[in-house]
């Protein structure tokens, strides 16, 4: 039986994790640094980078205990090589490189957006190649055809902010706390999503990249008018932002090969709205969907482990060498062609 063991610290979550080649999750722990981030409301890379390197060998030694194996009973250890804060990153690949090393164990350095991508098929042992991916957190937004594993098209990017970016800088604004993509979520749920006169950014202009800077404006703009309630202001934005998805959405399935599946990943795909939306769209296209269950939508070490997992299974499969770099930008569709305007986050 195929046993890998993950870590995750590109961001805010430190989190370790054996999964195994029956998509079992052997053993997990993921701590949360919500309470040294709030303060601030969002993420700061140093204080992320310092609560990675205090916590993450206790929380390896702690899974391995968890499920009564060694180091030896590997097959392999994948941890988030990028993209991500390098800071939090490098303290994960560190540590794997170093455990790799001490056992011997095979190393396997891995894309977070591509922990992302095939979590799906770790939670559904029947969504097979290719398919429809959304891929929606707070540092990405992309649509993209998922062939295989490594083999990626990208269709569409933002062109300045991510959508969960977009969901933390609204809870920001109206004083919810952080995180803030639940906060909003669950204000929104007593607000009327018409009240509000938000934008829809590039709906209508045919192109399938999206753009969420004008979206965060206007929210901070109606929030300082003093016209409108928190929860109306909440659940504006998110129908804004969903109708933004969908537009965008239907734009690129349009330009797919052969896929039957739609698939949504990331953390904003924890929101129940989002999914809701995604269903239907995938409905009236005649695919199936389907999403990860939450706790493996949000940044985790399962999913690093699954990747690993799944590069394993490749024909010609090589470990990566232990002089390998921690990147902050690591697209997953290196011969995408850059979008107009867009920034780092492309």
């Amino acid at each position: 039986m195929v046993l890998v063991l993950g870590i995750e610290s590109s961001c805010d979550e430190t989190a370790a994790a054996l999964v195994d080649g029956e998509r079992r999750i052997v053993a997990q722990r993921i701590a949360s640094q919500d309470e040294e981030h709030a303060p601030f409301g969002g993420v700061v890379p140093e204080i992320a980078a310092r609560a990675h390197a205090e916590r993450l060998a206790p929380m390896i030694e702690g899974v391995l205990a968890d499920a009564g194996v060694k180091l030896a009973d590997l097959d392999a250890i994948a941890a988030t090589a990028g993209p991500g804060l390098i800071g939090g990153v490098m303290v994960g690949l560190v540590s794997a490189k170093a455990l790799a090393m001490a056992s011997g164990v095979p190393l396997i350095a891995v894309n977070h957006l591509e922990g992302h991508a095939l979590s799906p098929r770790l939670a559904d042992e029947h969504l097979e190649f290719p398919y429809a991916l959304l891929l929606v957190s707070g540092g990405h937004c992309q649509i993209l055809q998922v062939d295989g594993v490594g083999q990626y098209r990208r269709l569409a990017t933002t062109i300045d902010d991510a959508l969960g970016e977009a969901f933390d800088k609204t809870a920001k604004i109206l004083g919810l706390g952080f995180p803030g993509g639940p906060a909003v979520e669950r204000i929104a749920k007593e607000g009327d999503a018409k009240v509000v006169p938000l934008p829809r950014p590039m709906v209508g202009s045919g192109e399938p990249h999206f753009s969420f800077a004008g979206l965060k404006s206007a929210v901070l703009r109606a929030h300082e008018s003093g016209k409108y309630e928190a929860p109306d202001i909440a659940a504006s934005f998110q129908q804004a932002a969903i109708d933004c998805v969908v537009d965008r959405l239907t734009i690129a399935l349009a330009e797919m090969d052969a896929v039957k599946t739609l698939v949504v990943a990331g953390g904003v795909a924890a929101n129940a709205s989002v999914r809701g939306a995604l269903e239907a769209v995938a409905d009236k296209r005649g695919l199936r969907f389907t999403a990860p269950p939450p706790k493996l939508c949000t940044d985790n070490a399962a999913m690093i482990a699954w990747a690993g997992i799944e590069r394993l299974g490749l024909d010609g499969f090589a470990p990566d060498p232990l002089d390998i770099s921690a990147r902050p930008r690591w697209p997953l569709d290196p011969q995408a062609e850059p979008v107009r305007g867009a920034g780092v986050k492309a």
